[in-house]
């Protein structure tokens, strides 16, 4: 350290003396009044000093010399320098103290003979990054070419039960300087493929003794201030492993325009290539390329996390990109269920996201991920949007005949249960976000404050659903029909929502209170239908005249309503047992004394018409349940 600090005060003086002097003499003549004040500023120390200028100039040549032979101009023509370990090394260590002879006479360059020694350095060592660069990129290119791992992506079972690894951490196979034969023959140089049950797997893209030797060259290119071109030469040379690996996925390289052109049919099947090619990427391709990033640039961070985000920017944003389109793209409501799929897949990958561009320069893109994922849960809340307009619009056109199940109420319904398979999905998307809040202030059967975003949302839709439903009752001008209409539709409502999800989304409140609503829509049928003919039943004194009226109505009345539909099985036999049980006994109190009259009908012949209600005039098709 004292050697040191003397230096530096030599240096220091001799600065002085340079600055002041006007003249070569008067610099001499500083010098040796520095010298008759101590010792150590003695002219020999300026001039006989092994670090003396003549040294310098000395150590110049002989680094000019070794270097020359790899970086001169004709240097495409030459052999690799990695192709030889001797080489290899010399040309390292030469690099190695053009940069210590930099640095050691570095403080001095303000003499005019060091700063020109400099400048030549620092030309030659310009000139041994170039080649460095080259080195670099050949190193990386021929191992990769050796080992080929771009086609193995064509084995990938990317449904995620059957994918591979590669066993290539072994330096058996590499030659001494770990340098792979760059035509790929012999069996060494051909990966061999392991079947894995899961993502848990890396791959080692470049053998181990290459990887060391890109480790060497990468220190020395940013301690030289060459760290970013460093990085360029990495990251292109592996963007295109990476590129190739994603098309041998299956993955198409499309603009968010030419994604939202698609015919449906056709983006559904990108969306489940997107789908799995996201899992392999994120799982398997970018950790190995996170790892061998970190080996190369081992000990140089910042370097090695600018390399990978240039690694895997591009295919990140191209998987991005999908993703937007999609969520930017129609909201159609059967649209939903891929949509799902994208918003899950991106859920389940933002650990990916978060672990592996943790860094400032990945920071842009996990943010991205973020955006897109929830703007996903917007395009989910979207479709719910559009399925509110969708039963709005429907009009009441034609009524349905026999008062049936309704097509909309049908296809509503099976949505909303197919929807709710995928609950989990739909609280995440709905639960940041409660729509339409003023829209409930007249729906008093929604208890906001205990229920949750999704279970107000299905709520909403049943009621505008019913509100539907109520309109087209309108539609039959038999009030009789009408409930029975209703009453289909509303029991049709009441066992969807019990078998599924949607009971528990809805709750036990809000079962009792449509069940109700059901058993009260077959009152008004009963009141409606058949309250006029029994209450004639029950009136004093039977007559022939009577039984011609009651015989009329009720013939009329079973060939309307045999035509009439009621879908559900228990719900039909509840109907003709309550006409059974309340016309039958009222009629064979009617009879009294016309036993014997004609136009009597047995008790068998109204028990045989009565089961003959709600047929459906096409054998019962109208009242299809699915």
């Amino acid at each position: 350290m004292a050697e040191n600090g003397e230096d530096k005060l030599i240096a220091f003086a001799s600065h002085i003396a340079k600055s002041l002097g006007q003249t070569d003499t008067m610099a001499d003549d500083f010098l040796q009044m520095f010298s008759n004040f101590d010792g150590r500023f003695s002219r020999d120390k300026f001039s006989d000093d092994p670090r003396s200028y003549a040294a310098l100039d000395q150590t110049l040549k002989s680094l000019h010399l070794r270097i020359s032979r790899y970086v001169s101009s004709d240097h495409h023509h030459q052999r690799p320098i990695w192709s030889d370990s001797a080489d290899a090394a010399a040309f390292l260590d030469a690099v190695d103290e053009v940069l210590s002879t930099i640095r050691d006479w570095d403080s001095l360059a303000f003499e005019k003979p060091v700063a020109s020694c400099l400048d030549r350095l620092d030309e030659l060592l310009q000139q041994s990054m170039f080649r460095l660069e080259d080195e670099f990129r050949l190193l990386i290119k021929w191992s990769a070419e050796a080992f080929d791992l771009s086609r193995p992506c064509e084995n990938f079972d990317i449904t995620g039960t059957r994918n591979f690894s590669f066993d290539s951490d072994s330096d058996d196979n590499d030659d001494e300087d770990g340098y792979s034969d760059p035509n790929g023959e012999g069996e060494e140089s051909i990966p061999i493929a392991h079947p894995v049950s899961d993502y848990d797997v890396l791959i080692d893209a470049l053998p181990s003794g290459t990887i060391n030797d890109l480790h060497e060259i990468s220190k020395r290119m940013v301690a030289a201030g060459f760290g970013k071109e460093c990085s360029h030469v990495y990251s292109s040379c592996r963007r295109d492993f990476l590129d190739e690996s994603v098309s041998r996925l299956g993955l198409q390289k499309l603009s968010i325009e030419e994604v939202q052109k698609m015919e449906w049919s056709e983006l559904e099947d990108e969306i489940e290539r997107w789908i799995k090619a996201s899992n392999v990427v994120l799982r398997i391709l970018f950790p190995s390329e996170r790892r061998l990033c970190d080996r190369v640039f081992f000990g140089l961070s910042s370097a090695a996390d600018l390399s990978f985000m240039e690694v895997c920017r591009g295919c990140t944003i191209q998987l991005l990109n999908f993703a937007d389109a999609v969520a930017i793209g129609s909201r159609s409501p059967e649209r939903l269920f891929k949509i799902v799929d994208v918003f899950d897949t991106l859920r389940d990958l933002m650990p990916e996201f978060d672990a592996l561009f943790s860094d400032q320069y990945c920071l842009f893109l996990r943010t991205e991920a973020a955006t897109i994922w929830k703007r996903l849960g917007e395009a989910i809340r979207g479709i719910f949007m559009e399925l509110e307009n969708l039963i709005k619009r429907d009009p009441a056109k034609a009524a349905v005949p026999g008062g049936g199940l309704h097509p909309i109420n049908r296809y509503v319904m099976n949505y909303l249960r197919a929807a709710c398979g995928s609950r989990q999905t739909l609280e995440q998307a709905f639960e940041e976000n409660f729509p339409y809040a003023g829209d409930y202030r007249n729906y008093d059967n929604i208890d906001r404050s205990t229920s949750s975003p999704l279970s107000v949302q299905m709520a909403w839709i049943m009621g505008l659903l019913e509100s539907n439903l109520e309109a087209k009752s309108k539609i039959y001008l038999d009030p009789a029909l009408s409930s029975v209409f209703l009453m289909n539709n509303g029991r049709y409502i009441v066992q969807k929502v019990k078998d599924s999800e949607l009971g528990s989304l809805l709750g036990e409140d809000w079962i009792r209170k449509h069940t109700a609503r059901v058993r009260q829509c077959q009152v008004n049928y009963q009141r409606n239908s058949w309250s006029k003919i029994l209450a004639m039943l029950k009136m004093e004194g039977g007559s022939l005249s009577k039984l011609k009226v009651f015989n009329s109505q009720f013939e009329e009345i079973c060939k309307v309503q045999s035509t009439w539909v009621v879908a559900d099985e228990q719900l039909r036999r509840e109907l003709r047992n309550f006409v059974a049980e309340n016309l039958l006994p009222a009629y064979q109190n009617f009879l009294g004394s016309l036993q014997n009259a004609p136009g009597v009908k047995r008790h068998t012949e109204i028990e045989a018409r009565i089961n003959e209600l709600f047929q459906g005039s096409s054998g019962g098709s109208a009242g299809s349940r699915k």
